[in-house]
């Protein structure tokens, strides 16, 4: 019911559809009626008169019916197709929205099945509640008025069977509804091991471990059908024992109907009509069943999309900031940890001024928490204690597209999407001119090898990049980054793909093209970053020290270490 307001823009078609179902079901309500008075007063009299006579009637009836069957069926498909396109839209912006300690809770196979399976389901239920809710509601209904119009002692077949029918339908469902829960979560695992294995596919093969992973499918896919399983065999029983009841049913009214033609007391054709009355009473019970699986399914995709619709992002925007200065980033006292290390911290009371223009290096070991720092800048996380500050106002009261706006982050991971070279770069500024793509491409060492591709910037990238090495994926994310023309420009060991060569010309290029953007260089490599105004050296979590290189060797001991394992010395000379 929560997600039911996303009917109210088609609030039009909802009423339509069970009206122009109406339509149909009183037309197919009647039909038992003349075919009846076709058989008494026109066959067995033989009335040719009243046969065509009612048969007209019978054409015209069935072509409104079909004409409001078939507007049923168009307002239904309109109003439950806009309902899925709305909630999908929202949930996914919902996604969109949530910080990465919220999407890795979910998991990205979870939310995929969200979007698509669960979603489905739900468009299904609206479609089919719309229609065949009313339809078998009014053949139930009005079939019991038909055949008590016809007579009072088929009442006594309808008293006895509809209950059975209920009753089983009920102990049925009651079993089967916890299973679809289980379903949905088992379909989640199948859908992320084949995520992590089509993102993966370059590192299975590495290492020859297809065999491995197909086990792993095979095992979550096999307990998918396990679960499937035991929900199609309940709803396996339904039928048959609908099917049972409704067979007896008609036995019993052709019986008593029998019995009453021998006693005059009614008409072969009004036994005809009190079948087909009887069928279309117990086959709306089965076609309501089947609405109440719908109901389960779709009761378990509402609640696993409401789980996200309900999830508030975890970073949220501020009331907004009146800088006073530009292009300067602060670290005051700054814990941080993730959520799931357990307060284990993975930074401890950092405190760093970073001026406007400045070129600064963070260096430390692999874990030290290099990238958790620089990931607290742009609010990818927020700090534990504390305050981040960028252009002398705390990162949290930024709204965070203006905040993220002034910062331009070039990832560890290369990302890049199935589009063309320009499209790429042109993340960083949607309006660019095809010469400021091209600018953007010059500083980041990519146009050499943009312009070798066949259709130079107009060729398209396979998916995530896959056409392209490591250093070219690199430099085409250091072409959007700078295209963005941020205040403060972040390498997060983005260039650890490129050799000290083209590395040297990025930097030279980045100086000259960019004078007075602050630049923050994460890097693994002493000889990337030994010419920056400042390196901050990280262990462990702590800032031990933060100078030109010349100064840490001097001054600082875990730099000499990193250094010492990076250069070869002999007999006291750098090699």
């Amino acid at each position: 019911m929560k997600l039911a307001r996303y009917l109210k823009p088609y609030i039009l078609f909802v009423l339509l559809t069970p009206l122009a179902m109406i339509g149909e079901v009183l037309v197919d309500l009647l039909q038992p009626k003349l075919l009846s008075q076709i058989v008494d007063d026109g066959v067995l009299l033989q009335n040719m008169e009243v046969i065509i006579q009612t048969g007209i009637i019978m054409m015209l009836t069935i072509v409104i019916g079909g004409a409001c069957g078939v507007g049923s069926s168009a307002f239904s498909g309109m109003c439950s197709q806009g309902f899925a396109r709305d909630l999908r839209n929202d949930v996914f912006s919902r996604v969109m929205h949530l910080s990465f300690q919220q999407t890795d809770k979910f998991t990205t196979g979870s939310l995929v099945t969200r979007l698509t399976t669960d979603i489905t389901a739900i468009q299904q239920l609206v479609d089919f509640a719309l229609r065949m809710f009313v339809r078998n509601v009014m053949f139930l209904i009005g079939g019991i008025f038909m055949m008590m119009q016809l007579n009072v002692r088929f009442g006594l077949v309808v008293a006895i069977s509809l209950p059975l029918e209920v009753i089983i339908v009920v102990c049925i469902m009651r079993f089967a509804n916890p299973l679809y829960t289980i379903v949905a979560g088992r379909l989640d695992n199948v859908n992320s091991v084949m995520q992590e294995n089509v993102t993966g596919a370059r590192v299975v093969k590495a290492y020859v471990r297809e065999e491995h992973e197909t086990k792993r499918f095979d095992a979550a896919n096999g307990a998918l059908m396990d679960s499937n399983l035991k929900v199609m065999k309940l709803v396996a029983l339904l039928q048959p024992l609908l099917m049972i009841i409704m067979n007896a049913a008609v036995i019993a009214v052709i019986y008593i109907g029998g019995l009453q033609v021998q006693a005059a007391n009614l008409k072969v054709g009004e036994v005809m009509a009190a079948v087909t009355y009887v069928t279309q009473i117990l086959h709306g019970i089965m076609m309501l069943s089947m609405m109440f699986q719908s109901i389960s399914r779709a009761s378990a995709s509402a609640k696993r999309l409401n789980e996200v619709l309900e999830t508030d992002p975890a970073i949220a925007d501020g009331e907004g900031a009146n800088c006073t200065e530009i292009g300067t980033v602060e670290f005051k006292n700054v814990s941080f940890s993730y959520p799931s290390s357990k307060g284990r911290p993975v930074l401890n009371n950092i405190d760093l001024k970073i001026a406007k223009g400045e070129n600064i290096a963070i260096l430390g070991a692999t874990g030290s928490g290099k990238s958790s720092l620089v990931n607290l800048i742009p609010r990818f996380y927020d700090a534990v204690s504390g305050e981040v500050l960028v252009d002398g106002v705390d990162v949290k009261e930024f709204k965070l597209d203006d905040l993220r706006k002034r910062i331009g982050i070039v990832l560890q991971k290369s990302e890049l999407f199935s589009a063309s070279v320009s499209e790429n770069i042109r993340w960083g500024g949607k309006d660019a001119s095809d010469e400021e793509v091209r600018e953007a491409a010059v500083i980041a060492q990519a146009d050499e090898f943009v312009s070798t591709m066949p259709d130079g910037y107009d060729s398209k990238i396979a998916e995530k990049g896959a056409s392209l090495s490591g250093g070219q994926k690199q430099r085409l994310s250091i072409s959007r980054a700078i295209l963005k023309k941020p205040e403060i420009l972040i390498f997060d060991d983005s260039t650890s793909a490129l050799d000290l060569k083209t590395e040297a010309s990025l930097r030279q290029k980045l100086k000259e093209s960019l004078a007075g953007t602050t630049v923050i260089t994460i890097a693994q490599r002493i000889a990337s970053v030994k010419d920056c105004d400042r390196i901050a050296v990280i262990d462990h979590g702590s800032l031990v020290a933060c100078a030109p290189h010349e100064e840490l060797l001097k001054t600082c001991e875990v730099y000499k270490d990193i250094y010492r394992s990076q250069v070869k010395t002999s007999e006291g000379g750098e090699g």
